[in-house]
């Protein structure tokens, strides 16, 4: 089954790896025939959390937040891509993610954190399964952590390294299970 699973990606640095990353997940996402928009912060150039989404009368959002909320009022799990910026979650990443609430319930996240070193980001991931499960969209026990991104993926996207298609099918095997079980779900209510 087609899933709508948009991926969220954490970085507005000019010099950004992670567009590496996002680019791989959304064709490895399009490969299996579901619907993945990429949410750039860079793109919606967002403001700093002044309200949340739901805090302004209907309407009257800003034009970024009216489209990420149709998008992800349709979504069916999330892909959450983020780098690890003092052991921490990027402030983009953060700010982008913190708009939306309900948005988010019952839907599953999957993440996918990277760095330059040998870690893969998955400091900042310890920290983001927290946020995501606070939001609603709970994340999948695997995560794919990308290690010397410059290295694994190319600029526009394409593995070059054996392990990571492997490690991404895997990995995008679980999501489409929880993302088809909670949209199961979903069509026959939620406890709230």
């Amino acid at each position: 089954m087609s899933l709508v699973c948009p991926v969220i990606l954490g970085s507005v640095r000019s010099d950004r790896q992670g567009l590496r990353a996002a680019r791989f997940l959304v064709g490895a996402l399009e490969a299996r025939g579901h619907e993945a928009p990429l949410v750039d912060p860079a793109a919606l150039k967002l403001p700093l959390l002044d309200r949340m989404y739901t805090e302004y009368p209907r309407g009257e959002a800003p034009e970024a937040l009216e489209t990420l909320a149709a998008l992800y009022g349709r979504a069916d799990a999330f892909v959450v891509v983020s780098a690890e910026y003092n052991h921490s979650i990027p402030p983009a990443l953060s700010n982008t993610l913190d708009h939306f609430l309900e948005e988010y319930f019952w839907r599953p996240s999957a993440i996918c954190c990277y760095s330059a070193g040998q870690y893969g980001g998955v400091r900042a991931a310890m920290q983001l399964r927290a946020m995501m499960a606070e939001l609603g969209a709970p994340s999948i026990p695997s995560l794919l952590p990308i290690p010397r991104i410059g290295k694994a993926l190319s600029e526009g996207g394409e593995p070059t390294e054996d392990w990571l298609p492997k490690a991404t099918n895997r990995f995008l095997d679980e999501l489409t299970w929880y993302a088809e079980a909670l949209r199961a779900q979903r069509r026959t209510g939620t406890p709230y």
